[in-house]
């Protein structure tokens, strides 16, 4: 079949071959020890496993300062003596006490390394307690710069708010700060000044009256929770409440708004129920019924943080006003509502081990703001949301980062993992069946973290298809797969190019008026057509391009 090309495709080929070499080579990217010890397992984080944390803080706006201690219950794995405890500069780790000892500990960097007296016997659990404090890093643009964002309301007062994805928790309290290991359950303590209101993760059990006229806030947490998903929120609060009526039973709403935005959150926030309806229909039951669910008014964008979604987007539809898929559809939904409360089923759920698969929280989340559409307006408009989305896809680097340094892929982690999952609905081809696998993936990987290969395997067996020639193309490569064809005595000849080794994904096209699924691979094959001015036009559904090679 090559032979009958001819002169016609060749330097069509020789520029993809050199578009290709250019494109796959990975930009030079220096990391240091520091990125190794906050992003690997360590021998100093792999010897214990997390079990509690108390988390027992002052936050003192007047100076910009948090201090306190975290309290960290822990079981032993393997026999050994030198804790890694994470923490970052310019905070401070005071004293660190077990047993009624102070232990000793060296500091390297944002690592702390605490010496252990009492013998670590395989399969005991023990605890200690770490005394911190200081001017945490300030966020300048959060959410995407991390550290705690210190503001005032329009009407003088605190409005506090820390986030720190990707910077890490140890922003601004001590802990195990690597993914791989969630803390099965957590207390959060949260000493704030007496006119203002301290919102956290889970449930709200106490408030304690101080002497000195502050206030201690008690939340709990009784599910599992990753490190960046904790957070604090001190402002001026009021809130008001609802039940949601799900799968589950009735799930406890409680929202949070600065008091001077009531009447604006009472209406903007009913798309917290439509939301979660949406999204149990095609995930399966709100993943934290016994800690709640909450929005709550942040000085910032908005953050996925667990049972307690932070929201600053304007009390308006879109992202800020704006439709980020430019079709229209972007607008009939708060933005922050939607995409961020779509985190807790992917990234508080269901949580990657290292930063380098980031794309199994936002590829997956991105892609139910589609859903969210199409549960409400329908199905053309859901696929055409995800599609307007395309334009904001750059193909720079891949989607996976590098592993154990705390290093994430490329943005396109959010438009264009969506798009590809959007391409995996076409492979499926029966919406009851791609309903069934997002809703299969909740519950197999129900609060657990996972790697991208869990994943993919997952997929590709609920599939019925080796996805993984599809995965390296999509999350490992940055080329757009092309159909390259041509038509030639009532044959249609047809092969993927621009793509990586075994690429073999089924595709649909139209020639003419006639609806064909093709097979392609990365070798020629051909098909008879029998008909006279043939034209084909691919399935817009599957993220690809296409060329006539005789155009």
């Amino acid at each position: 079949m090559k032979k009958q090309l001819g002169i016609i495709f060749i330097s069509f080929l020789l520029f993809n071959v050199a578009n290709a070499q250019g494109l796959l080579q990975p930009k030079n990217e220096v990391f240091t020890r520091q990125d190794s010890l906050r992003g690997s397992i360590t021998k100093e984080r792999a010897w214990w496993d997390v079990q509690n944390y108390h988390l027992d803080i002052k936050v003192n706006p007047a100076d910009s300062t948090i201090t306190g201690s975290n309290t960290i219950g822990y079981k032993v794995l393997k026999e050994y003596n030198v804790m890694q405890i994470d923490l970052q500069n310019p905070m401070q780790i005071y004293k660190v006490i077990q047993d009624g000892k102070e232990l000793k500990y060296t500091r390297e960097g944002n690592a702390f390394f605490v010496n252990l007296i009492a013998p670590q016997k395989i399969g005991s659990t023990n605890k200690i307690t770490v005394y911190y404090g200081g001017k945490p890093r300030v966020a300048v643009n959060a959410p995407w710069d991390g550290g705690i964002s210190w503001k005032k309301d329009s009407n003088g007062k605190s409005f506090i708010g820390s986030s720190c994805q990707g910077l890490g928790a140890s922003v601004w309290w001590p802990n195990k700060d690597h993914m791989y290991d969630e803390v099965e359950n957590m207390l959060i303590s949260i000493n704030a000044p007496k006119n203002l209101m301290a919102v956290s993760n889970g449930r709200l059990q106490s408030v304690k009256q101080q002497k000195d006229g502050t206030k201690t806030y008690n939340w709990y947490v009784s599910s599992p929770i990753n490190n960046y998903g904790v957070n604090i929120n001190i402002g001026d609060y009021v809130s008001f409440s609802e039940k949601f009526k799900g799968e589950k039973g009735d799930l406890d709403c409680t929202y949070y708004v600065l008091r001077e935005n009531l009447a604006k959150a009472k209406k903007q926030f009913k798309d917290a129920p439509r939301m979660l309806k949406a999204f149990e229909h095609w995930f399966g039951p709100y993943p934290f019924y016994e800690d709640s669910y909450k929005l709550v008014e942040a000085p910032y964008l908005g953050m996925e943080h667990q049972s307690s979604v932070t929201y600053g987007n304007g009390f308006e539809n879109g992202y800020r006003g704006r439709d980020l898929s430019g079709t229209g559809w972007g607008l009939k939904f708060d933005f922050i509502i939607i995409h961020e409360s779509g985190h807790e089923w992917f990234a508080n759920s269901i949580t990657y081990k290292d930063i380098a698969d980031m794309w199994i929280h936002e590829s997956f989340t991105n892609y139910s703001e589609s859903l969210f559409v199409e549960y409400y307006y329908g199905k053309e408009a859901g696929y055409t949301y995800v599609k307007g989305l395309r334009k904001n896809i750059e193909n720079d680097k891949p989607i996976i980062g590098h592993y154990d340094v705390n290093n994430e892929g490329s943005s396109d982690m959010y438009y264009k993992g969506a798009n590809m999952l959007h391409t995996i609905r076409q492979i499926v081809n029966n919406d009851d069946k791609w309903r069934g696998i997002l809703r299969g993936l909740n519950s197999t990987f129900y609060h657990q973290t996972v790697t991208t290969k869990q994943i993919e395997d997952y997929l590709s067996q609920e599939v019925g298809m080796d996805l993984n020639p599809f995965f390296n193309q999509y999350l490992r490569d940055t080329r757009i797969p092309t159909l390259e064809y041509f038509f030639k005595d009532g044959q249609l000849a047809y092969h993927w190019t621009n793509c990586v080794g075994g690429f073999n994904m089924p595709v649909k096209v139209t020639v003419n008026t006639k609806e064909l699924l093709l097979n392609p691979k990365t070798e020629w094959e051909s098909i008879a057509v029998n008909t006279e001015k043939p034209k084909l036009v691919v399935d817009t559904n599957f993220y690809v391009a296409s060329f006539n090679i005789t155009d």
